[in-house]
């Protein structure tokens, strides 16, 4: 039997404030196939992020279930979620969350070191996905010594050192001007290509979401097919 890469069905999730609850997701389903790229829209506050979150397992649903492939994510513990993240997932965000003061190389290491990989073969595989990224020359730069374009495809190259299924990336050209936003589709597309891997993105970018093969729309905590 096949299944889809990742998927969810009937989620829901609501948050409480001082006076009331607020109802974020209702009754969401979605499957994402292996290599495919998809676009998640919405207004800001819609929900998209939680809803990012909730398939990574960052967050929990009220109710519904997260899978990949036949495997039941939201009922593994704390622990397994986490080696499953480690194994099988990357994350890019608007801002990258680089550690300040490690080097480009080490930052993209990090997920190999979490892992438990010796240091010298995790160096020499960050080495290399940099390299892929068009930043072999900036091995030992620390993140304050790049452009705002350099940061990004360092948080991309740690996204991809561990050879994921999905990379989950929260409004990844939020935070570049035009020209970089570009480059950073471009390399997203080349990836998604020549690796199969799957990007689902959380965008407000409307351009960027026209150029993935499916586009989703988050409105009223239900999700709406272009």
């Amino acid at each position: 039997m096949s299944f889809p890469l990742l998927r969810c069905e009937s989620v829901s999730k609501s948050y409480n404030d001082a006076e009331s609850e607020v109802k974020i997701l209702s009754d969401v389903s979605i499957a994402v196939n292996e290599g495919e790229t998809l676009a998640i829209l919405g207004s800001s506050g819609s929900g998209k992020s939680t809803l990012l979150h909730i398939l990574a397992t960052l967050d929990a649903p009220d109710s519904g279930d997260i899978f990949f492939r036949d495997q039941k994510l939201n009922q593994m513990n704390a622990k397994k979620q986490a080696i499953f993240r480690n194994q099988n997932l990357g994350f890019v965000y608007q801002f990258h969350h680089l550690l300040p003061e490690f080097s480009a190389q080490e930052n993209v290491a990090m997920p190999l070191l979490i892992g438990n990989m010796n240091k010298k073969q995790a160096l020499a595989m960050a080495a290399s996905e940099l390299d892929k990224v068009g930043l072999s020359h900036r091995l030992t730069h620390q993140p304050s010594q790049l452009s705002g374009g350099e940061r990004q495809r360092v948080a991309i190259a740690r996204a991809l050192v561990n050879s994921p299924a999905v990379i989950m990336a929260d409004e990844p050209t939020g935070n570049l001007d035009a020209t970089n936003s570009a480059q950073i589709f471009d390399l997203i597309r080349t990836i998604n290509q020549r690796s199969n891997t799957a990007f689902i993105i959380v965008t407000h970018d409307q351009s960027l979401a026209e150029k993935l093969d499916r586009t989703l729309f988050l409105k009223n905590g239900q999700l709406e097919a272009q």
